[in-house]
């Protein structure tokens, strides 16, 4: 079947954040007197904001709802998205306009309805997106296929007629698991693990390099850009 639409992930692939929700998360934790550690970020990693809020909340022995500390976390990252401090990662603006001038494009992403607004109005690219879906809107996250499979729906397709790109194990597991062709774009600072990049039919080195392959798929040509 032929490749016709792309779902892109946010968190890594276009933008350099996933640090800002450790930082997060680590000072909510801290404001509670417990220290967050790269084993629960690494957990996380990947859940929907309910997901996440309610490992925080238990983690942390907060008196505070779900609700809120989700909304508490959330409104750290907007501060942070509005200060400048979520850069688009290089070459990602060009390669979603290219990208988006050729085929539909969707996103997929674990971060809040909010952060996604946010972060694709920041950087003038919510007009490039036919769909975005935060996993807090579908019944699981990631690693669950459900983002992919919602995103991929709303631009009327199945996830085996779609390209994903994935920076994270959880991501490259959720996006195969819906069916989709993935290209791994590897986070430097938190890599996938082996058996998930193991799932990626191409890893890229940077966006222009994913920018490459994805055209090369859509032309019919993955010989040419498979690792």
């Amino acid at each position: 079947m032929a490749l016709a639409a792309v779902v892109f992930d946010l968190d890594g692939v276009l933008v350099e954040s996933e640090h800002l929700w450790e930082e997060n998360w680590v000072a909510y934790a801290a404001r509670h007197q417990v220290e967050w550690t790269a084993e629960d970020t690494s957990t996380v990693q990947g859940m929907s904001a309910p997901e996440w809020a309610a490992y925080l909340a238990e983690r942390s022995g907060t008196s505070e709802t779900v609700e809120e500390v989700e909304r508490a976390v959330v409104d750290g990252m907007i501060a942070s998205i509005e200060a400048g401090e979520a850069p688009l990662l290089p070459g990602a603006g060009a390669m979603v306009r290219e990208v988006s001038a050729k085929v539909p494009v969707a996103l997929a992403s674990s971060a809040a309805r909010r952060v996604i607004d946010a972060v694709l109005a920041t950087h003038d690219l919510t007009g490039e997106f036919g769909a975005t879906v935060s996993s807090a809107e579908v019944a699981r996250g990631k690693p669950s296929p459900d983002v992919y499979l919602e995103a991929a729906s709303r631009l009327g397709f199945g996830g085996e007629q779609c390209l994903g790109v994935e920076d994270s194990s959880n991501g490259i597991r959720a996006a195969a698991a819906a069916g989709l062709t993935v290209i791994a774009l590897p986070n430097p600072t938190y890599p996938p693990k082996p058996d998930a990049l193991e799932l990626a039919a191409a890893v890229a080195s940077d966006n222009d390099d994913v920018r490459r392959k994805l055209l090369g798929y859509l032309a019919g040509e993955p010989a040419e850009v498979a690792p």
